[in-house]
């Protein structure tokens, strides 16, 4: 029987939100959040971080499902990491006083809790990663137990309901009967609409432009792009000589890369992936409904598997190496995809494993090829990466060394009470003292007696 996790949450408001608005282009929904962790466990708490003065209108949705906001006091530099540091240090306080609490899920996409995540397995907690496939670091979705994509969370949640609702009520308030909106675009006239679209859309500034752009619904990737993992996980299971039963056939997968999620290959569920796959004939599914047994297909390996996403980091290359200097002082996103389509007309990247284009932009940035900015307006802003601007090579030393030595040939002039190189501090010289000449000898009483025995007598001068 599995342990039943306790969930405490931890929200990096600050980057979750300016991540969701700048790539999804929509306020961030922390009850999408919160429901999809309910279906991995019950959540006994939760904390949000942010400098709430600047959130006043996310307060009332987050204080309605009982999440505990923490001011973060911006330091008078600007500090970032003020949010980062309270955040790890409130989740390790909790891992150590609290035991029941079994599993942490980080709200956030920075890739500076890779530390706090290696810290919390290290004391054997599971950890859930929260955030957009296109602005979590690569690097922290394939570090964590599970990552919880957030677009995936959001897809079938109305977009918007509130704000559609409070459009179609204001005209009945005003007595003005709602247009229907029952007509397709396809039964208006398809002469007029592609003449007078462009001519209003060519009007408005750039900003204004991508302002009405719809977002687009995410394309499913193809099902052949998952089989790898598939096998991989199914193989595993024959090794450990254990049924591959629904369940336990996700928990390997999920165990083997935990960015893997059912909802990115067009499935509702995990069931629906797998009878997505035996309708595609890749496996063979036997038993009933909730006790479905898994295994490969004999030739059953998919005709085009799905290329690395490593290999669409060339392709990226070669167009930013032609637009360098439009890139050089940064640039919309939007208009990087436009120009990979003209540089590379058969470039997908749905091939490589990536839903949007933003989603390879952050992989380009974890390789270093990019440099990526998120902006509440503008969206995505593109930099080129340490790759083409290098960190410049430390200075060269001086000869330092040489030139000790060519001083080391002439003596150092020595000026009284001035210290030398050594420390020592040189005495005034003094005068020469006047030489003494060396004193004789004493002879004693015995050398002078025989002196005068020796010495010869002096003779009588004649008369």
């Amino acid at each position: 029987m599995e342990q039943k996790l306790k969930i405490a949450v931890f929200i990096d408001f600050d980057n979750i939100e300016i991540g969701v608005k700048s790539t999804l282009h929509r306020e961030f929904d922390v009850a999408a959040v919160l429901d999809a962790l309910k279906e991995r466990g019950e959540i006994v708490t939760k904390f949000a971080y942010a400098n709430w003065g600047r959130q006043e209108s996310a307060t009332r949705a987050l204080s309605e499902h009982a999440v505990q906001m923490v001011q973060r006091d911006p330091s008078p530099r600007g500090d970032k990491n003020g949010a980062d540091i309270n955040l790890a240090l409130d989740a390790l306080e909790m891992a150590f006083t609290h035991d029941h609490i079994n599993a942490f899920a980080i709200v956030s996409g920075d890739s500076d809790f890779i530390a706090l995540v290696n810290k919390l397995k290290q004391y054997d907690k599971r950890i859930f990663v929260v955030g957009g496939r296109a602005f979590t670091s690569t690097i922290l979705q394939k570090n964590c137990h599970e990552f919880v994509a957030y677009e995936s969370i959001i897809d079938d949640r109305p977009r918007g309901g509130h704000a559609q609702q409070a459009q179609q009520a204001q005209p009945q308030q005003q007595g003005q009967q709602p247009q229907p909106q029952q007509q397709p675009p396809q039964q208006q006239p398809q002469q007029a609409q592609p003449q007078a679209q462009p001519q209003q859309y060519a009007e408005r500034p750039p900003q204004q432009q991508r302002e009405q752009r719809q977002p687009h619904k995410r394309v499913a990737l193809d099902l052949a792009q998952s089989m790898p993992l598939v096998e991989r996980a199914l193989g595993v299971l024959e090794r450990r000589e254990v049924r591959p039963q629904l369940g336990l056939l996700k928990s390997t997968m999920l165990q083997l890369d935990s960015t893997f999620n059912e909802k990115a290959y067009g499935a509702n569920s995990f069931t629906d992936f797998v009878e997505k796959l035996q309708k595609s004939d890749y496996v063979e599914v036997t038993g009933g409904e909730g006790r479905y047994m898994i295994r490969m297909k004999g030739g059953a390996a998919p005709e085009k598997p799905g290329a690395k996403p490593e290999e669409a980091i060339p392709l990226l290359r070669d167009v930013l190496e032609t637009h360098r200097l439009d890139i050089d002082n940064g640039a919309v996103a939007e208009d990087l995809a436009e120009w990979v389509h003209q540089e590379q007309p058969g470039f997908d990247w749905q091939q490589y494993g990536f839903q949007e284009f933003s989603e390879l932009l952050n992989y380009a940035q974890d390789k270093g090829l990019v440099r990526i900015q998120a902006d509440e307006e503008k969206g995505l802003t593109v930099f080129l990466g340490a790759e083409f601007h290098p960190p410049a090579p430390p200075p060269e030393p001086e000869p330092v060394a040489e030139i000790a030595e060519e001083e080391e040939d002439e003596p150092q002039p020595l000026v009284p009470g001035q210290p030398t190189a050594t420390g020592e501090i040189p005495l005034p010289e003094l005068p020469p003292k006047p030489q003494r000449r060396p004193r004789a000898p004493r002879k004693t009483a015995s050398q002078e007696g025989q002196k005068k025995r020796t010495a010869r007598p002096r003779k009588k001068p004649q008369s």
